[in-house]
């Protein structure tokens, strides 16, 4: 599994911190180091809005063997969803698998408070920002609660999903950590945060990805592994025990890692896994594996 070190960058996000100074992470070669890679993922898409590269074509069947090998000995199960928005290649493995979402659903909770927002012509308060500043960033379940409710639930989420296209999560009335989802649902709602022309306005799709992009270095874990020097990723991560609708741990990855030849937005799943140590492994394995054959 690739490693790196993260160096820290002060960056100006004015649109995004109402003028202040954001601190994020950029990928560094170095020596092994146990946490993935952490960016800022405030760069804007350049060419990643259309062009496609000339490169041969993905060798899926090559790819779905390997994942499939090396998910034969985790003792969990897990699922895969990954896009280049550059080159148009994509992959995926148990992508429509439901999974127990844990604390990604911050993305999708954020995103659809922002669209009724931008449908109102309204802004968030300095209170809402603050709150999803500590639900993102630091995965504050306090906050999602707040955000969560502030949002409308499971009906208000759930109407926003439709806007997106998000066909196959389901979320819990109340218990948001309890909802479910897919890799492949997970990609589409990073596709709406890192492409124009979506439900969400420019100002909105940066301020989630800037949030995802300063995550606390504890939680710099998961699609990051994946990351090579010089990239920034956005990512969140999620991470519970199960007692109700499984066993195990439900751990899960999804992200954006952003370079000069590519535009990954990727989405790892994992559940049944009998520690969270062990289901970080699987996440970062699966994301280091896939996203390095589509760079090929």
């Amino acid at each position: 599994m690739r490693r790196q070190l993260i160096m820290p960058v002060v960056a100006a996000g004015a649109a995004l911190t109402a003028g202040a100074g954001l601190t994020v992470w950029v990928v560094s070669d170095g020596p092994e180091h146990k946490k993935g890679v952490q960016a800022g993922a405030t760069a804007p898409l350049g060419r990643a809005a259309g062009a496609v590269a000339a490169r041969p074509p993905l060798d899926t069947a090559a790819l779905r063997r390997s994942v499939r090998a090396y998910a034969a000995t985790r003792p969990g199960k897990a699922g895969v969803m990954a896009t280049d928005l550059r080159t148009g290649r994509a992959f995926g493995e148990n992508e429509s698998g439901r999974f127990v979402s844990a604390s990604i659903m911050k993305v999708d909770i954020l995103t659809g408070l922002l669209m009724q927002r931008q449908q109102r012509r309204r802004s968030l308060s300095a209170r809402e920002r603050d709150l999803a500043g500590q639900m993102i960033r630091e995965s504050d379940n306090n906050a999602a609660d707040a955000l969560y409710a502030m949002s409308g639930d499971r009906s208000g989420i759930g109407r926003s999903n439709k806007l997106i296209g998000l066909t196959q999560t389901t979320p819990f009335q109340s218990s948001w950590g309890s909802s479910l989802t897919s890799p492949a649902d997970q990609v589409r709602l990073l596709t709406t945060l890192a492409s124009p022309g979506g439900p969400l306005g420019a100002a909105g799709r940066g301020y989630v990805l800037g949030l995802m992009g300063s995550v606390i270095r504890e939680q710099a874990w998961g699609v990051s592994a994946a990351a090579r020097p010089g990239e920034r990723v956005a990512l969140k991560n999620g991470w519970t025990p199960v007692h109700e609708q499984g066993h195990g741990w439900s751990v899960n990855s999804i992200g954006r890692i952003t370079g000069p030849d590519h535009d990954f937005l990727v989405a790892v799943c994992s559940r049944e896994n009998p520690t969270m140590e062990s289901g970080v492994d699987t996440v970062e394995h699966v994301a280091d594996l896939v996203v390095s054959a589509m760079r090929r």
